[in-house]
């Protein structure tokens, strides 16, 4: 009987058993980056922003085991370029590298086809060390020959700029509001297209890194640092605030960019390497030739910077009445 009964018991528990579904196997999830990575660079190739973003884009791909392909996309001072990455998917397949020019100050200067919130910062990849050049035909050594010469001479010298609400244009125009001086703007879609025009002396001056190398090689005369301590690659170069020109600088920082929602693991896995190799000689002097200078900061720390310059350069562009043509 007991027998039986555990037998009838037995076989009820099989046959329950044998009832219920199975479950599903889990499906792996394919480990990010699983194929190419595409970083959209809203300017020419060869200019500032791109000359910053090649070699970060190589170190990741070595990093991460998939190409992080750059793609130039420029025109319209980066909104092109800067529209299609917002508008991506927020998958970690798409990214942007773009200096404060298209995130901060065009939205602050005009209507930008875009929501500046619809792009989300990752790293800062460098803070664009430069300064004032000119060309040595034009007999101007320093900073206050310009100055002399452009109040004795109003509109007479041309600066080329990467595009109308660039970064570089910004700098321009705080040195007019500051010093008063009057100085021609003429636009280019980068700046690397300026840079020709600039060492044949069809324009005399430029404020952009992409000129470092030829100040460097005698071809070019700079004249001052747009930046809050003196450049290590130019230590006889004295800062704005050194000339006697506190607060009149118009940050120019480069930073990877990547549409809003994406997974907040990518963003920090980017974020934490690129934090680890700025801190290295060999990615700091990269970043040096490029005219640039590598900074740290934590994601947090990235977002509360984001909002302080925009901040600041909305009092700037208020200040100095600054406007588009």
């Amino acid at each position: 009987m007991r027998r039986r009964s555990f037998l009838k018991a037995g076989a009820g528990v099989a046959l329950t058993g044998a009832s219920l579904p199975l479950a599903a196997p889990a499906i792996a999830q394919p480990r990010w980056p699983s194929k190419p990575v595409k970083v959209l660079v809203p300017f020419a190739a060869g200019g500032g922003t791109d000359v910053v973003a090649r070699p970060w884009c190589d170190k990741l791909s070595h990093i991460f085991g998939q190409q992080f392909v750059v793609e130039n996309r420029g025109g319209a001072s980066g909104l092109i370029g800067t529209e299609a990455a917002a508008r991506s998917a927020n998958d970690g397949y798409t990214f942007l590298i773009s200096s404060s020019t298209t995130t901060i100050n065009l939205p602050l200067l005009r209507t930008v086809p875009y929501d500046p919130k619809s792009l989300e910062p990752i790293a800062r990849l460098g803070d664009a060390v430069t300064g004032f050049a000119i060309h040595p035909a034009n007999g101007i050594k320093t900073f206050q020959e310009l100055i002399d010469y452009c109040k004795k001479n109003p509109g007479k010298l041309a600066f080329g700029s990467s595009g109308p609400g660039t970064g570089p244009h910004l700098r321009l125009e705080m040195l007019k509001y500051r010093t008063g001086v009057d100085i021609l703007h003429v636009p280019y879609r980068g700046g690397a297209d300026s840079l020709q025009d600039l060492l044949a002396n069809h324009v005399q001056l430029m404020n952009e890194p992409v000129t470092t190398p030829h100040v460097k090689a005698g071809k070019l005369n700079l004249l001052n640092i747009n930046h809050f301590e003196r450049s290590p690659e130019f230590p006889d170069i004295p800062t704005l605030t050194e000339l006697g020109y506190p607060n009149s600088d118009a940050p120019i920082w480069i930073s990877l960019w990547c549409p809003a929602g994406t997974p907040l693991e990518i963003k920090q896995r980017l974020n934490e390497e690129i934090v680890k190799e700025s801190k290295l000689p060999e990615m700091q002097g990269k970043i040096r030739m490029a005219g640039s200078a590598t900074v740290v900061q934590t994601l947090a720390e990235l977002e509360a910077f984001r909002e302080a310059d925009g901040k600041l350069m909305a009092e700037l562009i208020k200040a100095a009445k600054i406007k588009l043509e």
